[in-house]
């Protein structure tokens, strides 16, 4: 198979589809790898080292797209690159579809096979290509928040750990089950802040309690204990998932004038639409805006700020999955593993992920029936 991995074009995201080892995989796998010249820059992966690991550099996005049957990307395709797809081509990215009609709309109109990461089950019902930008991510928001609630930046200028004799900050972790939350929650306690983890999923909550006992607090989400976490918090964190559908919006719009002044929000759900009425997108070059007095933080790929550590855990998870469909075609790759199944999103011009279908009232078809 020709395989082509395009230089990211959103703006300040710095990782690469492919490193170079993976690269020599799949050259090793008897595939074509064509990499857009210094697409692999951002990340500290030259040119020179895709040459010596097989593969061919090519000059131009446009290039790249009509010689590749698969397309490994990281960040979803932008408004520019929706002409550069073509029919029957594959597309192995994050989608995130539910935040995007646009984007949904341009899968099905271009008739690509859309394999997005963020909806591939294993076989213990996790999702493994999520999971370590999920863990990147919810380490780094403790990481931001902390230095957002930095008087400069315009927080409350609350050190997080505090010092003997003063208080330490107080961080909020909604989700705390999930992935993002749990790292948020490790590295919120390492630095010794004060922690609430909240989540609905209540045997989550129990192994949080276990793991890190009396450093924490748990509660079950419910409106009102939402509420009042919120006005108590200096920091929250929200890693809010629903797999392929849109984040709930959890943080009502009111709820902003009871928290406290300087108070920040680092929203890591706003790929998937955000949790707060208030969130929208936000880029590392700007990455926090106020309302009601509360920072917030919504950049939208927040592992882009650490490119090398982050394309390193992206390939360890998307590689196998990735040869998979190289090796066999996507077809018999789908029909081979049903995580994988679960990962097809758009297929040939139909809506194959059942949470996006819902969300925008489109019509859903079940991938089994057409691969």
């Amino acid at each position: 198979m020709k395989i082509g991995v395009p230089t990211e074009i959103k703006k300040f995201e710095y990782r690469v589809g492919l490193t170079p080892e993976s690269v020599a995989l799949y050259v090793q796998h008897g595939h074509t790898v064509f990499v857009q010249k210094g697409a692999g820059l951002g990340s500290g992966y030259p040119d020179e080292e895709y040459l010596f690991s097989g593969a061919t550099l090519i000059d131009t996005e446009e290039e790249l797209f009509k010689k590749a049957n698969m397309i490994i990307k990281v960040k979803e395709p932008l408004e520019s690159e929706y002409p550069l797809m073509r029919e029957g081509q594959i597309i192995y990215t994050y989608f995130h579809l539910a935040a995007s009609r646009p984007l949904t709309e341009a899968c099905l109109k271009q008739k690509i096979v859309a394999i997005a990461y963020e909806t591939i089950k294993d076989e213990h019902h996790g999702l493994p290509c999520l999971k370590p930008m999920s863990e990147v991510a919810g380490r780094l928001a403790v990481q931001e928040g902390a230095k957002y609630l930095e008087k400069p930046f315009g927080g409350r200028g609350v050190l997080l750990g505090g010092v003997p004799g003063v208080k330490p900050g107080r961080v909020v972790v909604l989700g705390a089950a999930g992935t993002v939350g749990r790292n948020a929650v490790l590295i919120a306690v390492g630095m010794q802040a004060e922690v609430v983890a909240i989540d609905i999923y209540e045997p989550g909550l129990a192994l949080l309690k276990a793991e890190f006992g009396d450093e924490i607090k748990i509660m079950k989400s419910t409106p009102e204990d939402v509420l009042e976490a919120l006005k108590w918090a200096d920091l929250v964190i929200s890693g809010i998932l629903i797999p392929g559908d849109a984040a709930p919006k959890i943080i009502k719009r009111e709820y902003l004038k009871l928290m406290k002044p300087g108070s920040v929000i680092v929203d890591v759900a706003i790929d998937q639409g955000g949790s707060t009425e208030t969130s929208h997108v936000t880029y590392h070059d700007k990455p926090t805006y106020e309302v009601d007095g509360v920072i917030h933080y919504c950049v939208g790929n927040m592992p882009g700020a650490v490119p090398r550590t982050s394309s390193e855990a992206l390939n360890n998870a998307t590689i196998s999955y990735g040869l998979a469909i190289a090796d066999l075609g996507y077809k018999k790759a789908l029909k081979k593993d049903p995580g994988l199944m679960l990962g097809l999103n758009t297929c040939l011009g139909v809506l194959t992920c059942h949470p996006v279908a819902d969300f925008f009232h489109l019509p859903y078809i079940d991938p089994e029936t057409i691969i």
